[in-house]
């Protein structure tokens, strides 16, 4: 293909995608204007008069905390800072200074439960020490994480009173926050724990020497991040302080982003400098900007109020998708704010994570490649603690309904998210089988890389889709509505609605090729 026609074909998919956006704008402000009276949960806003969408739970609540969390942790990093700079602290220090400013915040969050995060983490603190270095060490860590990740959400967090009578008045004293949310991180944590012990001695995945040389980021004099989790940390780093400040740790606690222990140990010792103060600044003025996109967002666009009101049952399929659109779009940026949120305070204490979130939603045009960059620290766990013990590409049709599975059992036990994974389980097995035949063909003529090229973004209209009824599916309508959304787009109407959305995302996946391809000349050049 010349540059002509690629720039032209380039031109022309970029006014494609102007015009779609307007006419979803468009379309978005009608449906809040002519519906705002039937939705639920719309607060007087500060924006021109408007009403603000507050239906979606985690986000008010993160919102309305932003103040005293923004105070608090100002004053955390700056203690914890000073005191490492004034007795040149270094990991054993360092963890002491986070495990009683962590422990100070948990006992706000948590008040009394914090019993349950101790006594939990200490037992598998000790399960670790004694069935690490035996062959039944994986069995013993996932029995015991998964029956606490299980049995926390069916008994709601567990009540003293079970405990006895004499136990009974702390459950009058369970903090602001409910510590069995929380934990489930802590569970990701003590099992990457659990197998950073265990490999230990074992010879790593990867050769170290030659990566730091072959890896970009690696020969500038930076450290990434894969290095940080390969790379081992001396016995002495698995003590029982470093190991409590891990799970606990405050910037990190409430929502992550995910750190292998070996990465988090290493940069309790030396913090990380790939962050200069400047570009840490910078990093925090996007986010500022990103915050206020947000509240343009609920106030003038209640995707959310229309997914949880059960209002979509009444719209029209075109209604449906924008709504469904909006609210990935809204998840999208409600999830990117509060992760570099809290990655913003734990780069200025000196701990870097990998970013959840490196690439837009709308720049994603296969499930491998949307998956790797939403929530990416929980995918690199998963990648590291579950698909490569599991048997990686090998297995990989079998791991993925393992894999995600867990997920959804990890993030709540509803029908609706193990439906939502089974989902995009049975969506991912045909780009699977399609990538690994793609892979065995070579083209040699400009012909042959048209049609490849073209068959290639007609791959990704159909995985966009997928993608956006595994999701509408998950969060907007749930299993029940399944039958309501076969019969809804099998109409007429909704036959064109499906068309329109499989044109749109093929003209999206070919301006995605774009951009991959000014990324691959200027990485190049």
């Amino acid at each position: 293909m010349n540059s002509t026609w690629r720039r032209r074909e380039l031109i022309f998919n970029i006014l494609y995608a102007i015009v779609f956006y307007i006419i979803i704008i468009r379309h978005s402000l009608h449906l809040s204007r002519d519906h705002f009276a039937k939705l639920y949960r719309l607060k007087p806003g500060w924006i021109a008069g408007r009403l603000n969408d507050a239906s979606d739970a985690q986000w008010t609540n993160f919102r309305g905390n932003l103040k005293i969390l923004t105070i608090v942790f100002g004053l955390f990093t700056l203690l914890a800072n000073m005191l490492r700079a004034s007795y040149c602290l270094k990991a054993k220090g360092m963890s002491i200074v986070w495990l009683a400013i962590s422990l100070i915040y948990l006992s706000y969050l948590h008040e009394a439960c914090i019993i349950f995060i101790l006594s939990i983490a200490s037992a598998n603190f000790l399960l670790v020490k004694i069935f690490g270095r035996t062959k039944y060490f994986s069995f013993v860590l996932w029995t015991f994480n998964l029956s606490f990740l299980l049995c926390n959400r069916i008994y709601g967090g567990y009540s003293f009173s079970s405990i006895g009578d004499r136990w009974a008045y702390l459950d009058n004293f369970r903090g602001t926050f409910r510590w069995h949310i929380c934990f489930n991180f802590v569970v990701l944590r003590m099992i990457s724990f659990g197998y950073d012990y265990h490999w230990e001695d074992h010879t790593s995945r990867i050769n170290l020497k030659k990566h730091s040389q072959q890896c970009n980021h690696c020969s500038s004099g930076k450290t990434c991040y894969l290095l940080l989790q390969e790379r081992r940390v001396p016995d002495e780093k698995f003590s029982f302080t470093i190991y409590l400040c891990y799970l606990v740790y405050a910037p990190l606690y409430i929502a992550g982003p995910v750190i292998s222990y070996n990465a988090f140990a290493s940069q309790l010792d030396t913090p990380q400098k790939n962050y200069s103060v400047r570009e840490v600044a910078l990093y925090g003025l996007r986010w500022v900007l990103s915050l206020f996109l947000m509240e343009l967002m609920t106030h003038f666009f209640y995707y959310n109020a229309f997914a949880i009101s059960g209002l979509w049952k009444q719209l029209s399929p075109m209604d449906v998708f924008i709504i469904g659109y909006g609210v990935l779009n809204f998840m999208w940026l409600k999830f990117f704010l509060i992760w570099r949120y809290f990655r913003f305070w734990s780069l200025i204490s000196g701990i870097e994570t990998p970013e959840n979130m490196p690439k837009c939603i709308n720049n994603c045009y296969n499930l491998e490649r949307f998956w790797k960059n939403w929530h990416a620290s929980f995918n690199k766990w998963l990648v590291r603690y579950m698909y490569i013990p599991l048997g990686g590409s090998r297995r990989k049709l079998l791991n993925v309904w393992v894999i995600f599975t867990f997920v959804a059992v990890w993030h709540d036990l509803e029908w609706k998210l193990l439906s939502w994974a089974w989902l995009t389980c049975i969506f991912f097995i045909p780009e699977m089988i399609v990538k690994s035949v793609s892979n065995s063909f070579q083209v040699e003529s400009a012909f042959g890389e048209f049609i490849f090229r073209e068959l290639h973004a007609v791959a990704g209209a159909v995985t966009i889709t997928c993608l956006m009824v595994a999701n509408l599916v998950g969060f907007v309508i749930g299993p029940s509505g399944i039958n309501w959304l076969i019969s809804g787009f099998l109409r007429e109407e909704g036959l064109r609605t499906i068309i329109g959305m499989l044109i749109t995302f093929y003209i999206g996946t070919k301006l995605m090729f774009h951009i991959d391809d000014a990324k691959q000349k200027r990485n190049q050049s």
